[in-house]
């Protein structure tokens, strides 16, 4: 199993980046995969996860959009009114058991992250 992200970057406030999760040795409809993120200094954080629904944190809700793509087996973070705490290392996530899917440690795989930083 591999997740591998791209699309992270520097950007304006108010402005947009779109990340992309590729993923390989599961199907992304068959599981539970989403984002984390983490801030310097601060706990990681869950930022929307896909199941049969997708699921969204308060910070982000209205402003991001998880999508999958089945057919490439890839997973997609839009995210638009970006803000300079969105700041962080953004890590796409796979679950594949049982636990709440806001809580880190239920996760089973994990990408190396990719940097989003949001300054003027």
């Amino acid at each position: 199993v591999q997740l591998v992200e791209s699309g992270g970057g520097l950007v304006q406030p108010g402005g947009s980046l779109r990340l992309s999760c590729a993923a390989s040795g599961f199907a992304v409809d068959d599981y539970a995969i989403g984002w984390f993120r983490q801030a310097p200094g601060k706990e990681r954080e869950f930022v929307a996860v896909i199941t049969w629904r997708t699921y969204y944190a308060d910070s982000v809700k209205g402003r991001f959009t998880l999508s999958r793509d089945n057919a490439k087996n890839m997973v997609y973070l839009q995210m638009n009114s970006l803000k300079p705490e969105d700041t962080s290392v953004y890590y796409c996530v796979a679950k594949f058991g049982t636990g709440s899917k806001y809580d880190d440690s239920n996760y089973d795989y994990w990408g190396q992250g990719t940097q989003v930083t949001v300054s003027s």
